[in-house]
């Protein structure tokens, strides 16, 4: 829905030290944009998706659009966008019957489908009762495929496990955000939309690099400022912090 998103993905590519460039998105608008968005320098992308069955699709978000992210998902793996990773938060009463048929997708497809804890965010989001572990998926996904192995994925460069059910050409990862606690292995720093960096999601703290930047203060300040909230990371973590209300829409991944 950005305006001129393949400049912008071409100018963020330009960067040379830039390692890797991903995109998360719904998939409504990608398949005609897929090529072009890789070969302006996108490496791979995430799709978001809650149901892999029509019905369902539509009632969660609304719109009758599950065929045309079917297709997105295709396009991005036929021009390179890959590994392609459907994430999926599973809600209690919502999606718990979509289980079976999302991991069946890696079953069939070379993806990763990934199921992530559902973490109420806000006064607005569902209740903390709509939290379903992980634990359970897994049990879900056992009864119809049998035991998943675990294997190991090169450059995960992130919190999920991976599995595979028996002769499945992708694999299925679990991100266990609530039922575990991965503070000593996470890498992540948030850019919020409105320029604030984050250490934490479960942090209140944050700071401002937008008004360091509008108030001319040169790209050597802005690194600097950026290394000190590195060294400081450890001090705002789920295990020591407490976050007021936020919107996931505002911080992304």
């Amino acid at each position: 829905m950005r305006k001129n998103i393949i400049h912008l993905v071409r100018e963020l590519a330009g960067i040379s030290a830039l390692e890797e460039l991903t995109l998360t998105t719904n998939g409504v608008l990608l398949e005609p944009i897929a090529k072009e968005l890789k070969d302006a320098g996108v490496s791979r992308v995430n799709i978001s998706l809650g149901a892999a069955q029509r019905q369902c699709y539509r009632q969660m978000t609304g719109f009758d659009l599950l065929p045309t992210v079917t297709s997105a998902i295709y396009k991005a793996i036929e021009v390179g966008l890959t590994p392609v990773k459907i994430n999926s938060v599973i809600i209690r009463a919502v999606n718990v019957s979509q289980i079976p048929a999302l991991a069946d997708i890696s079953v069939h497809l070379p993806v990763f489908v990934r199921f992530i804890e559902y973490c109420p965010t806000s006064r607005h989001t569902k209740p903390d009762s709509s939290y379903v572990p992980n634990s359970e998926v897994r049990n879900i996904i056992e009864r119809k495929f049998g035991p998943l192995s675990s294997v190991v994925v090169e450059n995960a460069n992130g919190p999920a496990l991976y599995f595979k059910a028996k002769g499945s050409v992708g694999a299925i990862g679990f991100i266990s955000g609530r039922s575990s606690v991965f503070c000593r292995q996470c890498n992540r720093l948030r850019l919020t939309s409105d320029g604030k960096v984050k250490p934490c999601l479960y942090s209140d703290h944050c700071c401002d690099l937008k008004i360091l930047i509008r108030s001319g203060a040169g790209d050597q300040a802005v690194l600097e400022q950026i290394r000190r909230i590195l060294r400081e990371k450890n001090r705002y973590t789920r295990l020591n912090s407490s976050v007021r209300d936020f919107s996931m829409q505002n911080i992304g991944g």
